[in-house]
């Protein structure tokens, strides 16, 4: 079944399949983002890598500042994974939102009594929130944006639900800035390979995603801050592989089946290695604290 963006609902397609095939859960536990290995980058169990790099996002972002019961969007929740620690560890009250009814289910079933009444979820488009402006005091976004086709409208919703000195945390999946030089025939492959294995629309650049959020007629005067983590998250790809072999039960566990399930995923994941090794894509992190 092809898995090349042609809407919304493909986005949707996409990762409710994932989650009900249930492999990359059982593989990567409960983060199906990318981990953080330190800079400059070492040894570190994958998982760990996964944990840690929500806490390093919370403090380069300054969310980590926010008092505990302050509100907070998950903008692209995944299976709630982020959203659980950032429940626990710092106090908050938690919506995490994606457009997947699987993902959304999973997540909820997988967050324990008391957590459940701080941290929720819901099936939400993140370019058509349900929410009233200025209704949260920091809103998170991780590796979300190559899912939207409409990146400005993205980056309009993001900071239209955020409240005035409220802040941002946004971390993504950034292809190299045309202004940078036009790709390759072979870099041009490799991209079309990278949208179309994994619903992606487009990438955004860090320069243009930067100026959607500064430039969004709810940015109230933001200044958006960027840094690239390509080097601290680079080692993820590999790591992702690998467990199939350090958890060769989760594979075998499913069958032929995730056997074949696992296979599928691998050559996109060297591609995406080869991509941000090379800095046809990188990883960049964006943040921001809304004027009072």
């Amino acid at each position: 079944m092809s898995r090349a963006y042609t809407d919304s609902s493909s986005v949707a397609r996409a990762y409710d399949n994932w989650t009900n095939d249930a492999l990359l859960e059982r593989l990567w536990g409960e983060h199906i983002h990318l981990g953080h290995y330190g800079d400059p980058p070492g040894s570190r169990d994958f998982r760990q890598a996964k944990h840690d790099f929500v806490h390093q996002l919370a403090r380069w972002s300054g969310l980590d500042q926010l008092p505990a019961g302050s509100r907070v969007l998950d903008v692209g929740c995944g299976i709630g994974g982020s959203s659980r620690i950032l429940a626990d560890a710092y106090g908050f009250e938690l919506l995490g939102i994606s457009i997947s009814p699987a993902q959304i289910a999973r997540a909820q079933s997988l967050t324990p009594a008391p957590l459940n009444q701080h941290c929720r979820f819901a099936v939400m488009d993140a370019l058509d929130l349900e929410l009233a402006d200025q209704s949260f005091d920091a809103v998170w976004s991780v590796e979300a944006c190559p899912h939207m086709a409409d990146k400005q409208r993205y980056a309009d919703e993001l900071l239209r639900v955020l409240k005035p000195t409220g802040r941002l945390a946004v971390a993504d999946w950034n292809r190299r800035d045309p202004g940078q030089g036009e790709l390759s025939a072979l870099e041009s492959w490799v991209m079309r390979q990278l949208l179309d294995n994994w619903a992606h629309p487009e990438f955004a650049s860090i320069e243009s995603l930067q100026a959607h959020l500064q430039g969004s007629t709810h940015a109230g005067g933001i200044a958006i801050e960027t840094g690239d983590w390509s080097a601290a998250t680079l080692p993820s790809w590999i790591d992702s592989i690998v467990e199939g072999a350090r958890r060769p039960a989760a594979v075998l566990s499913l069958g032929l089946r995730g056997v074949g399930l696992g296979l599928r995923e691998v050559p996109t994941l060297l591609l995406m290695h080869w991509a941000f090794a090379t800095g046809l894509m990188r990883f960049g992190v964006f943040r921001g604290k809304k004027p009072g």
